[in-house]
C-alpha cells in the first residue's frame, strides 16, 4: 500500500487565514500578542512553519478544519463599517449579514460613507491573493463629485499621482455627466490604497459626495440590491482563482447560505 503523501508545511499565521479566522496579518499580530500555540507551545515568531492545522490553538481552542474556499458578492450600504467590530460602537458590516453565512473575512474595505460591491470569502489566504497588487483586477467605480471636472487633470491622472508624500499609480477617470454642481465620473484603478479615489480627486478640488464599487476585477455588482449578498458559483471561483480556490477540503457542499 502507498503511503499518504505528507502535506506540505506552510507557516502557521497561513494556516490561520486558510480557516477562514482572520487575515494574515491579523494572524500575526494574534501571534505577537503570544495568542496562538502549536502542540500546546506558545509561538512567539511568527516564522514557524507547520505541517497540520490541527496542531494549531488559539486561546486554547482547536484551529477548526478549513473548508472549500466560497466567495460572496455583497452589496455594502452607506453607514457600515468593515470591521468586525469597533470600539466607538458603529454599526458594521458583520452585524448586517445574514448569520446563516459561514465565517467570512473581507477583501479590501469600503469605508463608512462608501458603498457597493465588497467581496467576502470564508479563506484568508484568497481574500490576500485578491488583495495583492500582483493580481492586477481592477476596481471599478462610480463617483459623485462637486465641482466641474477638468478633462486635462482627470486624464493626467493616467501617469499616476503623488498626495501627501504618497505615490498612487495609474487612473483612469472620465466624465459621464455634469449636473449643475455636480458631476458624475467612472473611475478605474488597479492598486485600490485606502480611501484612493477620495484623496485624489480632492487634491484635484473635486470633493466625493458619493462613491459606489461597481466591480472589483471579474465579479459585478450587477442588479444586487443594497444589503443582500449572493454567493459566487464554486464554477465561477475555480475558472478564475484557479489553484488558489484550493483543494476540496471535507466541507458540507450540502450547506447554503
Amino acid at each position: 500500500m502507498t503511503a499518504p503523501t505528507p502535506q506540505k508545511a506552510e507557516r502557521v499565521a497561513k494556516l490561520i487565514a486558510r480557516a477562514g479566522i482572520c487575515s494574515r496579518r491579523e494572524a500575526e499580530k494574534l501571534i505577537a500578542e503570544r495568542r496562538v500555540a502549536v502542540d500546546g507551545a506558545v509561538l512567539e515568531m511568527p516564522g514557524v512553519t507547520v505541517d497540520d492545522p490541527g496542531r494549531i490553538t488559539i486561546d486554547g481552542e482547536r484551529l477548526p478544519r478549513a473548508e472549500q474556499a466560497r466567495l460572496f458578492r455583497y452589496h455594502k450600504p452607506r453607514g457600515l463599517l468593515t470591521t468586525n467590530r469597533d470600539p466607538k460602537g458603529r454599526p458594521t458590516i458583520f452585524e448586517a449579514l445574514p448569520k446563516t453565512l459561514p465565517r467570512l473575512v473581507t477583501v479590501g474595505r469600503l469605508d463608512f460613507t462608501s458603498e457597493g460591491l465588497l467581496l467576502l470569502t470564508n479563506d484568508g489566504a484568497v481574500a490576500r491573493h485578491l488583495e495583492l497588487p500582483a493580481t492586477g483586477w481592477t476596481r471599478r467605480y462610480r463617483v459623485r463629485i462637486n465641482g466641474k471636472p477638468d478633462a486635462a487633470k482627470l486624464k493626467g491622472l493616467a501617469g499616476g499621482v503623488t498626495v501627501d508624500g504618497l505615490r498612487y499609480g495609474p487612473i483612469e477617470a472620465k466624465l459621464d455627466r455634469q449636473q449643475g454642481a455636480n458631476a458624475w465620473l467612472t473611475v478605474s484603478l488597479r492598486e485600490g490604497k485606502n480611501r484612493e479615489v477620495r484623496r485624489v480627486l480632492e487634491h484635484l478640488g473635486y470633493p466625493v459626495s458619493r462613491l459606489i464599487r461597481l466591480a472589483y476585477g471579474p465579479f459585478q455588482l450587477g442588479g444586487l440590491a443594497s444589503g443582500d449578498v449572493e454567493e459566487v458559483p464554486e464554477k465561477v471561483l475555480r475558472e478564475q482563482l484557479g489553484a488558489e480556490a484550493g483543494p476540496k477540503r471535507n466541507a458540507d457542499r450540502r450547506r447554503k447560505a
